[in-house]
């Protein structure tokens, strides 16, 4: 499975857009702010499944912040980051993902790209998509049972 794991879109659809186009992902995720941009994604692509949670910008979504998937025997806790304090640290949001039992931990916010394996738990944050100057975003990838994370600049060199 490859997952293209978007955040802080903040109305570039089209950076969006190429994202897929670029990396051709069997599913999408959209971190938040601002979620209206992952519904018009989502609404391009139908067929390819879609999860968002909602960001700090998302100020009407009614959606919880937090979701737990189970993919490919992976439990994979999506959040924005701003309920979980990611800008001062990652030490809640690394407890909420350990309390979760999960394997993976993505999240937004920072629009700072971020990807390190720590107390077992995958974290990715996939920076900005909308980014004017420095668009970015994410690619979480499950094969037999191995975990591969990474993020990558919209023009396509690999960050980390």
């Amino acid at each position: 499975m490859k997952m293209l794991v978007l955040s802080d879109s903040h109305g570039n659809l089209d950076n969006m857009v190429r994202a897929v186009e670029q990396t051709r992902p069997n599913r999408i995720v959209h971190l938040g702010d601002v979620m209206r941009d992952g519904e018009k994604l989502h609404a391009l692509f139908p067929a390819i499944p879609f999860d968002q949670v909602p960001g700090n910008c998302d100020l009407a979504a009614f959606d919880a912040p937090e979701k737990l998937l189970f993919l490919e025997n992976k439990r994979i806790l999506l959040c924005h980051g701003h309920t979980l304090h990611v800008k001062e640290g990652l030490l809640t949001a690394m407890y909420a993902a350990l309390e979760k039992r999960a394997d993976v931990l993505l999240f937004g916010h920072t629009h700072r790209v971020f990807s390190e394996v720590r107390n077992g738990v995958a974290m990715l944050n996939p920076g900005s998509i909308g980014d004017a100057r420095y668009p970015t975003y994410g690619i979480l990838g499950i094969a037999q049972g191995q975990i591969r994370i990474c993020t990558v600049s919209l023009n396509g060199y690999p960050e980390s």
